[in-house]
């Protein structure tokens, strides 16, 4: 399932906010948009259809291996608590009705053919996760071999993907890795009951 095509003149006038690995941002306000760029990384987009909250996470890993997960504790970065902390902001905030959540899934691409295809099992990842909790994706654009550009206007449920020209590829490559190297940082103001 492609998202339909959207002009950026669509979502423009809208205030946009930054969606970087291990986010979760939420609103009811119809005048703000989340962005972000994924390459091997995965986006979901979520909205109450009755209510208009939603949001967007980005997660780097499907999963944490046991060696990180010993070390750091769970995080937004890996893909099981980002589903679970995306869908519960927008249960919270919104309706509280699970059959009224719009879920839309971005990502997953394999940017470095010359590596194992994270991007992939990422893909995998949040489509089991969606399955096996009772969701279907009303939309996804997931895999390939370019990065993206993905803005969401949640109050819409507008969605603009722009695959990005593989130059990009390198950058974005260095850029998650350096962040899946580096420890999870702990707030003493944040409490995870």
């Amino acid at each position: 399932m492609k998202p339909s095509a959207r002009s950026p003149r669509d979502i423009s006038a809208a205030s946009t906010q930054q969606v970087h690995q291990g986010d979760c941002h939420v609103t009811n306000d119809k005048d703000v948009a989340f962005s972000t760029v994924l390459g091997s990384c995965v986006a979901a987009c979520i909205r109450d259809k009755l209510t208009g909250v939603g949001g967007m996470n980005h997660f780097l890993l499907g999963v944490q291996s046991d060696s990180s997960r010993d070390r750091y504790g769970e995080s937004a970065r890996y893909g099981a608590y980002a589903m679970e902390e995306l869908i519960n902001k927008v249960l919270n905030q919104g309706s509280g009705q699970r059959d009224q959540l719009e879920i839309k899934v971005f990502g997953g691409g394999n940017i470095n053919q010359k590596m194992d295809d994270v991007g992939a099992k990422n893909a995998a990842f949040v489509r089991g996760f969606l399955s096996a909790e009772g969701y279907k994706a009303a939309a996804e654009d997931l895999g390939g071999t370019y990065a993206r550009r993905v803005v969401f206007q949640p109050v819409l449920g507008k969605v603009f993907v722009k695959h990005l020209d593989s130059s990009i590829n390198d950058t974005l490559i260095k850029e998650e890795i350096s962040k899946a190297n580096k420890p999870v940082v702990e707030h003493d103001d944040i409490e995870l009951f």
